[in-house]
């Protein structure tokens, strides 16, 4: 295990570089990174020039790629181009938020949609069956910032008429209410509604379809035959098996939610990650936007691999040797 653990990092080293470089190369080619700065009356020439050459812009892209990468090992991340500031502080404090919106989203989604797709399965054709699978198409057709907009629109109409304050549409609590206060609750409910929803409908469906894949085997018409309780047949024989595909999907998903939650953050003004990284795209502050698609890669990259190690656990004939 340790063997394959060591190895799998060592193949993600190349990926994250080559990827980091494109990504590097297309952000600088994407305009000018001073051009907030050169129309600011208060900053002269010289300072232009000077900032040119602290920031190695004069320099070749990949002359300025190398050193961006000594500045993500030495001063954690480096400094903004536009700010002039620690890149690092505000990566971390906009990072706790969105992993506790998208952590806690993924968590409610993983569970729920376990549930439901296991009943669906063996309730196949039924009521439970037919509602969930009609929520669960609609809720992967339903674009996330429409769905965004729409709890928007609900509980503001819900508070106008009624004067009850459930959730918060916008923004973030106060820092002194505390990261898991009733206030930060109520501030981070819609987000964490919207993105549960879409992952919700994800899970429930792979899980349905890999339940019935299972129960449709021939080990499970054996235990079954040999008197073996059904919920036992179930949960022992089935259930374990069918959560190698949900292992896959839910580690692909949340990478991918990650990465996703710009809009719902955007769209609930969220002091996320997903928020910053657009406020310093449209500022091309360049280093803070690397600091952002690092931060992103390694993320699924850790996730991918965590999904490995877990097939072993799920499924003893998988050897990583």
């Amino acid at each position: 295990m340790l063997t394959y653990i060591t190895r799998r990092i060592l193949y993600s080293i190349p990926v994250l570089i080559i990827s980091s470089f494109l990504s590097f190369t297309f952000v600088s080619l994407a305009g000018d990174p001073l051009g907030q700065l050169r129309i600011h009356p208060n900053i002269s020439q010289e300072t232009l020039n000077n900032l040119k050459y602290q920031f190695h812009l004069n320099r070749s892209i990949p002359v300025r790629y190398w050193f961006w990468v000594q500045d993500v090992f030495e001063h954690k991340l480096g400094k903004s181009l536009v700010t002039l500031q620690p890149i690092w502080p505000d990566i971390e404090r906009t990072m706790g938020h969105t992993l506790q919106v998208v952590m806690t989203a993924e968590i409610l989604a993983l569970i729920l949609g376990v549930i439901v797709g296991i009943f669906s399965a063996v309730r196949q054709y039924s009521v439970f069956d037919y509602t969930f699978t009609s929520f669960s198409f609609l809720g992967l057709a339903m674009p996330v910032f429409w769905l965004a907009l729409l709890l928007q629109i609900l509980f503001v109409d819900i508070y106008l008429k009624w004067h009850v304050r459930i959730f918060y549409t916008s923004g973030l609590n106060s820092p002194h209410k505390g990261a898991w206060s009733i206030d930060r609750l109520q501030h981070i409910g819609l987000p964490v509604i919207t993105l549960c929803v879409i992952s919700f409908a994800l899970y429930s469906r792979f899980m349905r379809a890999s339940m019935l894949d299972v129960l449709n085997t021939d080990y499970v018409r054996t235990a079954r035959a040999k008197g073996v309780p059904e919920w036992r047949v179930v949960m022992r024989h089935v259930f374990r098996n069918a959560l190698i595909p949900i292992t896959t999907v839910a580690a692909l998903n949340i990478g991918a939610v990650f990465g996703g939650a710009i809009i719902t953050e955007t769209v609930f003004t969220l002091d996320g990650i997903g928020f910053y990284f657009v406020g310093r795209l449209q500022a091309l502050d360049i280093y803070a936007v690397m600091g952002y698609l690092l931060i992103t890669s390694v993320i699924i990259i850790v996730f991918n691999l965590v999904a490995d190690i877990l097939y072993g656990f799920l499924d003893p004939r998988i050897r990583y040797d």
